[in-house]
């Protein structure tokens, strides 16, 4: 029999937000987080803005010792990190070798890449530094988190593109629910806005290059040209329900469905028969042991491209049928920006929070309809509802799919 899963801490850094209570009021209020890119010159480049982490704040959660190296994709997750573990109260008397790290990302330290890349070409390669490779390897994202808190069982990156998030959240899960951890932080961090980053999508068409903060990242919208890009974290501290109840820990919810397959069609665009993204949204009901119709909304990957829209709608539509025109949706992505591995992550507090609340978040500068996305989006206002369950949906590159079902927590 699987053990329950629960969460006990959540932290966040977005777009829109540097806590889960300052991004949560800025959602539900219909703030907007992109903006004029800052982190470099992008004046002759053909995308301007993003969705940056504002007034970062290193310094109220760690001292400068430990931050003042690190890559800005590890930085955002240990602040992450530090505020999921202050919520979640875990005692000192855990078993620290039962308590793992499922973090990922899709990039990793790609301004430290981009930086000492630039260095070797104008000063030579004896001038890269010594800490170019720690910073930008994915898997020292975690290994940092384990550093810092003591998380002594398996340190686990899952490298999904754009489902990184879900997959890090899921396999945790699943390792909780099988008895090899008891505790364990999950989620992503993505820090991609350089250059290169913005650059290289933009050299795939998969930005929108409107450059106007309220008419780029318009999910469903019949003028949907490409996503925004942004930055940030969501971290998730999950445990098995006994141990939570025992030391009467503050329960924020369940984890109760997780599903995951690949649609190996291509590798960026969706499957157009949406065949691999209604099998797995199928898979985490089937886990979480759901019917369609006791599906309560659905926080959806929803990017703002032409393909990733139509097709996940049409997943929807193949799998909650009749329902799928009643089951509010929508795409937070809208006020957000798209975080790419660090989506998932932030997603599933959103979420989270959403069923806590009793709300559902707005899909911002929805205007115009498209035929083919014809479902209900919660378009620019939320909504008040009753919520028990729900679906948060990730999609990346390659044809990754992951989804996962989470659960109102109530006594």
């Amino acid at each position: 029999m699987k053990r329950r899963v629960v969460i006990t801490g959540m932290g966040v850094l977005s777009s829109i937000g540097n806590t889960k209570e300052e991004m949560w009021k800025n959602l539900v209020e219909g703030v907007c987080g992109i903006a004029p890119i800052t982190h470099f010159d992008a004046s002759s480049m053909k995308v301007k803005i993003a969705g940056e982490v504002k007034n970062l704040e290193p310094e109220r959660y760690f001292d400068s010792t430990v931050t003042k190296r690190l890559d800005r994709s590890t930085l955002f997750a240990l602040i992450a990190s530090k505020q999921a573990y202050q919520e979640a109260h875990l005692p000192k008397t855990i078993n620290h070798d039962r308590f793992g790290v499922y973090v990922s990302s899709g990039i990793g330290g790609l301004a430290t890449i981009e930086e000492e890349t630039q260095k070797m070409i104008e000063r030579g390669s004896d001038r890269i530094s010594p800490f170019f490779v720690p910073n930008s390897i994915i898997n020292l994202i975690g290994g940092q988190i384990a550093i810092q808190f003591q998380a002594k069982g398996p340190n686990i990156p899952i490298v999904t593109a754009c489902a990184s998030g879900n997959n890090a959240i899921g396999e945790a899960m699943r390792a909780i629910q099988t008895n090899h951890i008891d505790y364990a932080f999950c989620g992503a961090s993505e820090a991609p806005i350089t250059a290169l980053g913005v650059g290289g999508f933009a050299a795939m068409r998969a930005l929108n290059t409107s450059n106007d903060p309220h008419q780029s990242s318009i999910p469903f919208d019949k003028r949907r040209s490409g996503f925004v890009m942004a930055e940030g974290s969501g971290i998730l501290i999950i445990e098995e329900y006994n141990h939570a109840k025992q030391r009467e820990a503050h329960i924020l919810g369940e984890l109760v469905g997780y599903g995951t397959n690949c649609d190996a069609y291509h590798i960026t665009s969706p499957d157009p028969d949406a065949e691999g993204m209604t099998k797995c949204m199928t898979l985490a009901l089937k886990d979480a042991k759901l019917k369609p119709h006791q599906i309560d909304y659905i926080n959806a990957h929803g990017t703002s491209t032409p393909l990733n829209d139509r097709y996940e709608t049409r997943a929807i539509k193949c799998v909650f049928k009749k329902d799928a025109y009643l089951i509010p949706i929508s795409s937070t992505k809208a006020s957000i920006g798209h975080s790419l591995a660090a989506a998932g992550a932030i997603e599933a507090i959103i979420t989270t929070m959403a069923l806590q609340n009793g709300v559902v978040p707005p899909t911002i500068h929805y205007e115009e309809t498209d035929p083919e996305c014809d479902l209900n989006y919660t378009a620019n206002h939320p909504i008040s509802k009753e919520l028990k369950y729900a679906m948060s949906n990730s999609f990346g590159f390659g044809g990754q799919n992951a989804v996962i079902i989470i659960k109102k927590y109530e006594e």
